[in-house]
């Protein structure tokens, strides 16, 4: 009986202890150190821990590599110099001619197949001295026969057209025209000895390339280097520089001829523009505005600088111009003159070279010129033109080219007034 009251009281006990747990009481202290006290369940409800690692991180991802600064380098574009590398021998019923192989002297031979004087190619070669012989008679070789008052002048066309280096596309010399010519006097003393035509020198003999390379560039204050930006503010000087390329040409002196300046118009609206030198290369903008503008002393005979003060064109809001000039190139041993000059105003007309005679008849200023289609260009301001004579060499022994370049956008802003 002893044994199962026992029994009760221990399931009443642990029985109390669960309900108590249930409603949050506190377990008091077992009373009895001979019944073993409850085992208090933990219900299974495991945390998510954030994984940590013993070292930190050290890793990163490489930075973009910062670009290299870019040096202020004064830099000028060096024009080439004329090779010496054709020679001719103007004899009584032929003609012979010499040319070097490294025929533009930059060291790249020639292929003999690519240059033909006339429709014909070279008739020997020597290979030693790496020059290539041509010879043939006068009346042959697709010449050309003209007859002066004093003279008569056969004339030969060399012309090389290089072709592809091997299986590359590439060539490393460019297209040429040479003008031959063999002068003949017409007007000479009748005796018994045979008749020794003068052999005109090489250094005499006209020659060019079949086309001339006119530029305009905006310079720096000091005319030494190329200006990298095209703005300009109000107050400004704008310095150009006008130059002919000299190739293979006898010395040339290069001059402007006539500049306008106008802004960009929409399709269907009338084009305005301001011709500022005109009249065969007068600077009218110091005469009609009072400005500054000006043509500089010549530092070299094929290229030409000028001072245009900034200016923007009335009721045009965008400030932006384009500059066309008519540029015009002889021979360097051709007197300046009415119709070759570079004339500018300061109280009076004054000529680029010193000669002064030459500017009276800038006074003499047509209407305004009619804006002409802009050349074909390259994004430095340059454009290539064909030679075209323009006046009657019989009677000025002068060869002259001429050629359109477009300069711009140039842009003109204004200065703020604090």
């Amino acid at each position: 009986m002893v044994m199962k009251c026992t029994v009760c009281f221990v399931a009443l006990a642990l029985l109390g202890s669960f309900c108590k747990a249930q409603w949050g009481f506190n377990p008091k202290p077992n009373q009895n150190p001979g019944i073993p006290p409850p085992i208090k369940q933990v219900p299974h409800n495991p945390q998510q821990t954030k994984q940590t690692f013993e070292k930190p991180l050290t890793w990163k991802y490489p930075q973009d590599p910062d670009p290299l600064p870019k040096e202020n380098v004064p830099f000028e574009l060096r024009s080439p110099v004329a090779a010496s590398s054709v020679s001719v021998d103007c004899r009584e019923k032929i003609v012979h001619v010499e040319v070097r192989k490294d025929m533009f002297g930059t060291g790249q031979l020639i292929n003999p197949a690519d240059l033909t004087m006339g429709n014909c190619a070279a008739v020997g070669e020597d290979t030693i001295a790496q020059v290539l012989i041509y010879e043939t008679e006068l009346q042959d070789c697709l010449s050309t026969l003209t007859r002066t008052e004093d003279a008569i002048i056969y004339t030969f066309t060399m012309n090389y057209a290089p072709q592809a280096l091997g299986s590359s596309p590439v060539v490393r010399t460019g297209e040429a025209t040479v003008i031959v010519e063999c002068h003949y006097p017409r007007k000479h003393n009748v005796s018994s000895l045979a008749l020794n035509p003068d052999w005109v020198a090489f250094s005499a003999v006209r020659m060019a390339q079949e086309f001339l390379y006119f530029t305009l560039r905006l310079m720096t204050d000091d005319f030494q280097h190329e200006r990298p930006s095209p703005q300009y503010y109000l107050g400004d000087t704008i310095n150009i520089e006008a130059t002919v390329t000299q190739f293979f040409h006898v010395p040339l002196r290069v001059y402007v001829e006539s500049c306008r300046a106008s802004p960009p118009v929409p399709k269907g609206f009338r084009p305005i523009g301001y011709s500022f030198i005109d009249n065969n290369g007068c600077l009218l903008d110091a005469r009609l505005t009072g400005s500054h503008s000006m043509f500089m002393a010549r530092t070299a005979d094929n290229k030409l600088q000028f001072q245009l003060a900034a200016f923007k064109f009335h009721a045009v809001d965008n400030g932006i111009l384009h500059i066309t000039c008519y540029l015009k190139a002889s021979s360097a041993s051709h007197a300046i003159d009415t119709e070759h000059r570079a004339c500018s105003w300061n109280n009076g007309w004054y000529e680029a070279g010193g000669d002064l005679d030459v500017c009276s008849s800038c006074e003499n200023v047509s209407g305004p010129v009619q804006p002409s289609p802009p050349p074909p260009s390259d994004p430095k301001g340059g454009a290539a033109y064909p030679e075209r004579k323009i006046r009657d060499v019989s009677k000025s022994g002068v060869l002259e080219w001429e050629g359109e370049v477009t300069l711009g956008p140039i842009h003109i802003a204004e200065k703020m007034v604090v």
